[in-house]
Parts: C-alpha cells; sequence; structure tokens
C-alpha cells in the first residue's frame, strides 16, 4: 500500500498484525474506523510461527477449568494474576470454538472429533492443533476475515518510527520504503509481539524486536516483569540466528531427551521428566551440560516411525531434513535459546494499559497470565481472550461517547535525516545480553552489561541518526534490554 493511500485519521489503530491483533479487529463493530499496521508482510510474526496448538478446555467431563487454571499457576511459580488465569481459562474456550467459525481447521480424528494433545506442564490433553502449523493456520484463516472487513485498513511493510500522547489520543509516524506520513488515533492497540531479536538465538522472526514495548516506555506506559524471558528447551542447535523450534508437542507425544552420551537424564533434575514445564527443562540442559561439559543435547522419537512423524508434524519433519536431519531415523539436535516473553506494557482486565485509550494485547503486554514460566500453548490463547477484551472496552468507550483526537491543520516538516546507524549496534546488543542473562544468568556480568547498553541507548537517543528501519529497531533492542538489566541489576 502507498502510503499516500492512508488517510490523516482514524478511530482506532492496531500496531501489529499477528492473532492478538487480528482477533482484535473482528471483535470491533464494523462501523469503527481501523488501521492495522504489519512491520513486514501481514503474515510474518510470532503467532504464525507458532507450532503447538491452543490451550483450552472443552471437554469438562474429563478436564476442568481449575486444572488448567492450576496448571497454569504451577508453569508460574505462583507469580501470575489469579483473576487473569481465570479469565484466560474460563472465557477462552468460547473464542477457540468462534475461532473454528472463522474457519480455522484444527486435527480431527475419523469420528471427526477434536484431537487433543499433551504438552509439558499440562495434566490432561487439552491442546487442539493443525498438526504442527497451528499458528499459521490460525493467522491465515482470521486474515482472510479481516481482509474482507471494510472498515479495516492494512498496511504491510509500514512500521511505526514513533508514538507520542496529544488531546485525546495519539499521534502516530509511520514509514514505508523510506517515506514517511503521520497518522493520528482516538485509541491505540499496540499487538506488536515479542523481543527475541534482543538475543542472539532465539526462535523468533527478524520483526519481534520489541517495537511496542518501546513506544509505550517512551510515553511514559509502565512496563512489567521484562526480564521474565522464557528460553524454549529444544529449539533445532543449528548456527542460524533464528532457530528452528521444534515444538513441546513432540515431548507430548513422546520424545525423549538425551545428553551428549545418548541417554536419558531429566530424572536427575525433575520427576516430571521431559514434560516439566520449560524453564525447568531448559536449566536443566543447562546443568547437565555443565555436569558433562557438552553442549550437544538431543530429541529421540525415531520409534514412533515415519508414517506417524509425516503426518503428525510434517512442518518439523521437512524443517529437520533441510539440515539433513531425518527424525524418522535419526537424532534432533537441540539446545535451549529465547522464544517467548511473559513480561511487557502493563494492562488490566480489559487490555487498558496505565495510559488513557493506550491498549496493549498479545506478547508485548503483561496481563499477568504468565506469572514467571508461560505454560505451552496458553499464548495463543492470551492473544484471542486479550486482543477481545481490548476491541470490547474501546467499543464501550466509543458507545459511551468521546472526544476525538485534535488533528492539526499544518504540521512543520519533521527532520529525519542524519548520520548512519554505526555499524555493528544491533549485534553488539545481542550478544551483551546472549551473556549475561540467558537461562542461568551470570549475575557477575549483569552490572557492566547493563552500564555497556546504557550507553549504547544514550548514544542512540542523543546521537542525530536518520530514521530508518535499522536504527528504529537498535533503539527499540537498547531499550528493551536496558529495561530488562535495569530489573535484575541488584
Amino acid at each position: 500500500m502507498n502510503l499516500s493511500e492512508i488517510k490523516k485519521k482514524y478511530t482506532v489503530v492496531i500496531v501489529g498484525s499477528g492473532i492478538a491483533g487480528l482477533y482484535a479487529a473482528l471483535n470491533f463493530p464494523e462501523s469503527t474506523d481501523i488501521l492495522m499496521l504489519s512491520k513486514k508482510e501481514r503474515h510474518q510474526s510470532n503467532s504464525s510461527l507458532a507450532q503447538g496448538g491452543i490451550a483450552c478446555v472443552l471437554d469438562t467431563v474429563n478436564d476442568s477449568y481449575e486444572l488448567h487454571i492450576e496448571d497454569t499457576l504451577v508453569a508460574g511459580k505462583r507469580e501470575n494474576d489469579l483473576d487473569a488465569v481465570t479469565e484466560l481459562c474460563t472465557q477462552g474456550p468460547a473464542d477457540v470454538l468462534k475461532t473454528i467459525e472463522y474457519g480455522v481447521d484444527y486435527d480431527r480424528d475419523e469420528q471427526g472429533e477434536l484431537i487433543k494433545t499433551l504438552e509439558g506442564g499440562h495434566c490432561r490433553r487439552r491442546i487442539l492443533h493443525h498438526k504442527d502449523t497451528s499458528g499459521k493456520e490460525m493467522v491465515d484463516k482470521l486474515m482472510l476475515q479481516v481482509e474482507a472487513l471494510p472498515n479495516v485498513t492494512i498496511a504491510d511493510e509500514t512500521m511505526v518510527t514513533s508514538m507520542d500522547r496529544i488531546k485525546n489520543g495519539f499521534k502516530l509516524v509511520i514509514m514505508s520504503n523510506g517515506e514517511f506520513r503521520t497518522v493520528y488515533a482516538d485509541f491505540c492497540l499496540l499487538a506488536s509481539g515479542g523481543i527475541g531479536r534482543v538475543y542472539k538465538y532465539t526462535t523468533n522472526p527478524s520483526v519481534a524486536t520489541g517495537d511496542g514495548i518501546r513506544l509505550a516506555y517512551e510515553m511514559g506506559a509502565a512496563i512489567k516483569n521484562l526480564s521474565y524471558v522464557q528460553f524454549h528447551p529444544t529449539a533445532f542447535n543449528g548456527a542460524n540466528r533464528e532457530q528452528f523450534l521444534i515444538s513441546e508437542a513432540v515431548r507430548g507425544e513422546g520424545a525423549y531427551l538425551l545428553n551428549c552420551n545418548k541417554e536419558r537424564f531429566m530424572d536427575r533434575y525433575d520427576e516430571r521428566l521431559e514434560l516439566a514445564p520449560r524453564d525447568v527443562v531448559s536449566r536443566s540442559i543447562i546443568m547437565e551440560s555443565r555436569r558433562l561439559g557438552s553442549n550437544k543435547f538431543y530429541l529421540d522419537i525415531r520409534y514412533k516411525g515415519e508414517e506417524y512423524l509425516k503426518k503428525r508434524f510434517p512442518g518439523i519433519y521437512a524443517g529437520c531434513l533441510k539440515q539433513g536431519v531425518d527424525i524418522s531415523k535419526d537424532l534432533i539436535p537441540v539446545f535451549p535459546c529465547q522464544h517467548y516473553l511473559m513480561g511487557g506494557i502493563e494492562v488490566d482486565l480489559n487490555a487498558r494499559t496505565t495510559l488513557p485509550r493506550l491498549y496493549a494485547a498479545g506478547e508485548c503486554s503483561c496481563t499477568g497470565v504468565h506469572g514467571k514460566n508461560r505454560l505451552a500453548s496458553n499464548s495463543l490463547l492470551e492473544a484471542l481472550v486479550f486482543g477481545r477484551k481490548a476491541a470490547e472496552d474501546i467499543t464501550r468507550c466509543i458507545n459511551a461517547g468521546f472526544y476525538s483526537v485534535n488533528v492539526p491543520q499544518n504540521e512543520p516538516p519533521e527532520d529525519f535525516e542524519g548520520a548512519p546507524l554505526p555499524k555493528g549496534t544491533r549485534t553488539e546488543i545481542r550478544e551483551i545480553l546472549q551473556r549475561a542473562y540467558f537461562v542461568i544468568p551470570d549475575e557477575g556480568a549483569i552490572h557492566s552489561a547493563k552500564q555497556r547498553i546504557e550507553s549504547i541507548l544514550n548514544r542512540l537517543k542523543n546521537g542525530k541518526f536518520a530514521v530508518t528501519a535499522d536504527y528504529c529497531e537498535a533503539l527499540s533492542l537498547a531499550t528493551v534490554a536496558y529495561i530488562i538489566l535495569k530489573e535484575v541489576d541488584r
């Protein structure tokens, strides 16, 4: 879309095109004028990479909301917000059923019944899935629904470079193909995803640079528990910066975790073995690595056979094959890497931030649902529930009557020119955080890491650099890294 096609003012601007943003858009009345901004191509998000599925209780005979709540609390070290967890687990099933109405095709058995899988930390099989590409299936089907809405304009390849509070709303400067435009909004929903690219190795795509968190922080919104970073225990152990995820569902379906001696070892660390929560498995791998002096770890699911594996995990089977690993014959090399953020922009049960008219949903938000560690397959559920709640609360505000944003008639021209971003800035940020704050943090390195990140951040903020995508992402990464290290620097 050409920036000239974007209007100057919208009732709601949604920053992000993952499941939180998409489902929110579907829950507004069609009279609501909405602009949805996607930093890259509209299907590119953390949501679309989600493999395992979506957790919800649809069978209250063999499962219960209370059990789902308890599993979530146990995984989160009971640092969760109980009210938020309760809303997630009790309201989520209706939202999941709604996605089926929107065309999402979850796997079913020969009788047409929904198939449920098991993942680490769950005491029951309650996870719906579409093979091992659940997130992509949800994004694709919800996107079709949103694209059909006459009141929603979707702008691809469009980044928010800055955002300011003004009277009765917000001023956003957006950029596409080196061109800039100013847009005004009465309400804004940040659904901009995670922070994975602040680490050297992550399962997240290139768009996950924490932009929404930086924008909210710069406006003065409260940021909570940003140091609650989840490291997935079983990313493919390759050389790429973006690591290929080997879903929790592989262990849920019976894979064994092996050390460098090809021996199971989880019994040394937790009675739940391979199905312990993610943080427990990740820490166990690091401790076993230190015990044996080796970073070589493997998943073994060969005994399930080629036919089953190709049908149940076609994406993982194909992805590993590209790396020269046939999971029906070979062990899968794995090691922990950054995967998810439990903290973020602080919100209440209606997805309201601490700033009027600013909302946040999905991974960039901190609802309190996940506590200190996210239970597997709760993330897509959280995106649905709190994306919807944001839309419902904004709609209530609109229906109650509100003052529209003050759009100035004549704006002075803004200067986006400047020096190029110093080469290696983002690489240095990633290496600092990877070294100081990985699965088991290096307590001795955190203070000096924070000081160096603070120096980088000050240089980026106070220097006269050209406003480019690289610069904005470096600023976001430095901001996120600084907040994380500031939280844990004792």
